[in-house]
């Protein structure tokens, strides 16, 4: 099979992306610690889902950029991480993490340069999101750009297979692929349960509801 560096952070999408990957490549994962409030939590849930996917290796990554530079809710303690708002996506949100994906896909890059991979994936998602810049398709075209640019031989392509669909059609395909949800973890608070407020576990939460499905894991509240 061929080969992919797929970028694992431990949440819903990434969870899903693993699990297609796994059906078309032989997987090497990256996932980053920098600095995150759920950092321990994110890489217990990004090493089980490396494993049940059957990931060659996951590759553990430590940075502390973000966290010295701040300006997010997720790396600076000074900054709460707000509940989710009614209209989700309508404005970049204090949990942006600025240009933190540049940094994710510049290492694995660099990584599938080594191994001989042409394809980089990451479960970036535009539909049902924060409004994160760093997951709009234009920045994955500029990125290829860059590779083409900036590469040896130009050949590697950074992948986004889920960045026009809907949590719920996200769901469903995981569901389908038999991504196992139950050890992924979205929260940007919570460890050993998720808050079920902010808005990554309402958005979590609703797409679930949509399809139908229970949320495997633990909360200790939920939005409606």
């Amino acid at each position: 099979m061929s080969k992919a560096v797929l970028c694992l952070s431990g949440g819903m999408d990434s969870c899903v992306c693993a699990a297609l990957a796994a059906k078309q490549h032989e997987v090497y994962a990256l996932h980053f610690s920098y600095g995150q409030r759920t950092e321990a939590r994110e890489l217990k849930a990004a090493q089980e889902i490396a494993r049940l996917v059957g990931a060659k290796e996951l590759l553990h990554l430590k940075i502390d950029l973000f966290r010295r530079i701040g300006g997010s809710a997720l790396t600076d303690a000074t900054i709460a991480v707000p509940e989710a708002g009614a209209e989700i996506g309508a404005e970049v949100p204090v949990t942006y993490v600025p240009f933190r994906n540049a940094h994710f896909l510049s290492a694995a890059v660099s990584w599938a340069e080594v191994l001989g991979a042409r394809t980089v994936m990451i479960g970036a998602v535009e539909q049902d999101s924060s409004g994160y810049p760093d997951c709009r398709p234009a920045y994955y075209e500029a990125f290829n750009k860059l590779i083409e640019a900036g590469t040896k031989e130009g050949d590697i392509r950074v992948e986004t297979p889920l960045i026009r669909l809907r949590k719920s059609e996200i769901i469903r395909l995981g569901v389908e692929l038999g991504a196992p949800f139950h050890v992924s973890w979205s929260c940007y608070s919570g460890e050993a349960e998720a808050c079920g407020v902010c808005e990554s576990c309402a958005l979590r939460l609703r797409a679930f509801r949509e399809v139908g499905v229970d949320d495997p894991i633990p909360y200790r509240a939920s939005v409606s």
